[in-house]
């Protein structure tokens, strides 16, 4: 029996397979993946040698599974599965309840719901975890073991994941709109803009790395920035009398209530 199967060979789907095989949680051979098009078969096939890759999910009996398909796609994909003898599921398919994904699974089949973001695409993502009714501790510990190889994992109930969605499914969005701008910015001052998109680029890049290294908060890193009566304090002054903080609190809240309604639909 496979170990862990991926039901979707989609960019996700592939930065899971990927950043699995280079955490070694498990050997090409213990891995599979189940994806429709043949041609993307065939390129998976050559880029990952030894891992089993299959177009019918009936044809892989595997332990677990990980379901990374088009949100209208998660019930065929289940049922699909059903006939695999898999023990758990973690879906990552956005806005799919897991009500859903339970009803259309044997009983006593662990599921765990996921909300990951598109820089696991190179190994930096964030995801949260909501366990279904069955999933126990050791089934997050899986869901866990299996995203934490493309990022961090945090655990949350699951009315909790529409917000999860509003502020980092969303969030990559909102801070690929500020560095635009921020580059806009550079040009606009006189900057070339390739010397622009590199200054605003590493900047993004090291203000978060400081966020996540230092164990400072964004309150006192800023505040170690900004020199009183300094260029720091003037730009300041301007983003918050145009607004950046309500915007951006106004932006995570539309997204959420976003994600409930697509849910609910």
């Amino acid at each position: 029996m496979t170990e862990l199967v991926l039901i979707g060979g989609g960019r996700m789907g592939e930065a899971l397979l990927a950043g699995l095989l280079g955490a070694s949680w498990a050997a090409p051979d213990e891995l599979a993946v189940v994806e429709p098009v043949a041609d993307r078969r065939q390129e998976l096939a050559e880029r990952y040698r030894g891992v089993r890759i299959e177009a019918e999910a009936q044809d892989v009996r595997a332990a677990g599974a990980v379901v990374a398909v088009k949100p209208g796609d998660v019930p065929g994909a289940c049922a699909a599965l059903a006939e695999t003898g898999v023990q758990r599921v973690l879906s990552i398919a956005a806005g799919v309840t897991i009500a859903t994904i339970e009803a259309a699974l044997p009983d006593g089949v662990a599921v765990v719901r996921a909300m990951p973001n598109t820089p696991a695409l190179v190994g930096a993502g964030a995801a949260a975890i909501a366990p279904g009714t069955t999933a126990d501790h050791h089934d997050l510990a899986w869901a866990e073991e299996v995203l934490g190889a493309v990022g961090s994992v945090v655990r949350v109930e699951e009315k909790l994941l529409d917000a999860v969605t509003g502020l980092s499914g969303s969030g990559p969005a909102y801070v690929f709109l500020m560095a635009e701008a921020l580059i806009d910015a550079g040009v606009l001052v006189g900057l070339p803009r390739a010397v622009s998109a590199t200054l605003a680029v590493q900047t993004l890049l090291g203000s978060a790395r400081m966020l996540a290294e230092t164990g400072d908060g964004p309150e006192a890193l800023r505040a170690a920035v900004t020199s009183p009566g300094g260029t720091t304090a003037a730009g300041l002054r301007v983003l918050e009398q145009a607004g950046l903080r309500a915007a951006i609190l106004d932006a995570v809240d539309a997204a959420t209530r976003r994600s409930r309604e697509l849910g609910a639909g």
